[in-house]
């Protein structure tokens, strides 16, 4: 049997998996409010807000750590039983918080979800570079992301009609079980690589194979070896640390919409949990549209023959433009529709830039050592956005969100300088012992 287009379908899984991610997550959020009520009856919003936040902030903490380790893990096991290992132990996390009645208890089986849920990341990367050519790769994962803003736009709405058949502690039960129904079609499609996999046909298999391979240099003719550091070598070098620092500043801005959208809708108007479903799905659609134009942009002109290096700067900068002006305006929004309206477009801009910014390390580096990079930012975005979970209660006491909206504009600013400043030309890097 030959599946035309199979490198479709499995970023089609990859990107249901993550939607899949941002349904467990979001859940506690969009149930919070009612659960806080239920849970410490006699706590004020403020208190029971930096519970929240204290809880979020082991999430992410979590999250960073599993950022490395299934980083490597995936590396060294592979992409179709990393990803197993992954959404297996996120989706049991997940139904756990269902027993959960204090901020320790929340915050075990958060950190569970999170350092298992942080598998997605490294795992779509590496599955990105195994699976598409270099010129498709921005393309596929602006699909995959697009998951994450898919399951932004579903989760309020699906979280709010439970809420009305269910209490919160089968809500959580019934979201993880999705997790184990994805692992059915995962397991039986993803046999190999695209290399020895048997249901691949011979001409997607070369289209594949080719459109990764290193292109001869211009000068000798000959065709490099894939470049492979171990961890010294790699992070030694400063196109590496272009690609960590401008995940580590970009990514506390999702963040801050993630965890503190529903938060903020309650706080700032009033709303229920039916309410913010009505409403908290908007700026999703907005990251949604952002993951497809991102990818598609840069498709668009490296097939119209520019080189990574400037279509990568181009999509990035353009993405951190987008977000600075509604990062401002958020400050003074005064009604929820336009709210919601802003964080769209903020979350346009981020997922515009943030896919190109996750196909660096497979622009840099070899394929052996996609994995590592990608975890090794993976972790320094999620303890940014960690710091920044943590200082929004204290930024936002008596329910003026502002300060935190600076800061986002701030670290737009930051993420794009990174990229320019420190990546240099972006193009495959080689070992110092040929370049000297």
């Amino acid at each position: 049997m030959k599946i035309s287009g199979l490198r479709w379908w499995v970023v089609g899984l990859v990107a249901i998996a993550t939607i899949i991610n941002y349904i467990d997550r979001g859940t506690l959020g969009y149930l919070w409010p009612d659960m806080a009520k239920e849970i410490w009856p006699d706590k004020t919003v403020d208190e029971t807000k930096q519970y929240y936040a204290t809880i979020s902030v082991v999430f992410v903490f979590s999250y960073a750590l599993g950022q490395t380790i299934f980083g490597k893990l995936f590396d060294w096991i592979g992409t179709r039983l990393g990803f197993v290992i992954s959404i297996g132990v996120w989706s049991l996390a997940t139904a756990a918080h269902a027993f959960a009645n204090s901020v320790l208890s929340f915050s075990i089986f958060r950190g569970i979800l999170g350092a298992a849920e942080a598998g997605n990341w490294p795992g779509a990367t590496k599955a990105n570079a195994e699976w598409f050519p270099v010129n498709e790769r921005a393309l596929a994962q602006g699909i995959f992301n697009s998951g994450a803003a898919i399951g932004g736009i579903i989760s309020p709405l699906i979280i709010a009609f439970l809420s009305v058949h269910f209490s919160w502690h089968v809500i959580f039960i019934l979201v993880g079980a999705v997790g184990f129904v994805w692992l059915i079609p995962w397991w039986i499609l993803m046999k190999a690589g695209p290399d020895e996999h048997p249901w691949i046909t011979p001409e997607e298999r070369e289209f594949i194979l080719t459109g990764q391979r290193v292109k001869p240099d211009e000068v000798t003719g000959e065709v490099a070896e894939e470049y492979n550091p171990g961890t010294a070598e790699m992070l030694s070098r400063r196109q590496s640390w272009g690609a960590i620092l401008s995940a580590a500043f970009l990514d506390p801005i999702w963040w801050l919409f993630v965890f503190w959208i529903p938060i903020y809708l309650n706080e700032k108007f009033g709303f229920n949990v039916k309410e913010i479903g009505l409403y908290a799905w908007v700026p999703y659609v907005g990251a949604m549209f952002g993951a497809w134009f991102g990818g598609l942009l840069a498709q668009n002109r490296l097939n119209s023959g520019w080189s990574v290096n400037a279509t990568r700067k181009l999509t990035i900068t353009l993405g951190g433009l987008i977000m600075l002006p509604a990062l401002l305006a958020m400050s003074v929004a005064v009604t929820p529709v336009l709210a919601v309206m802003l964080m769209a477009t903020i979350l346009f801009g981020f997922q515009t830039a943030v896919g190109n910014i996750q196909t660096l390390p497979s622009d840099l580096f070899g394929g052996k050592s996609v994995g590592s990079l990608s975890g090794y930012a993976g972790t320094a975005a999620k303890l940014g956005a960690a710091a920044l979970t943590y200082l929004v209660p204290w930024l936002t006491q008596g329910g003026n969100y502002a300060p935190a909206f600076l800061i986002g504009a701030t670290l737009a600013i930051l993420s794009m300088a990174s990229v320019w400043l420190l990546c240099g030309k972006i193009e495959p890097l080689k070992p110092r012992s040929k370049t000297q």
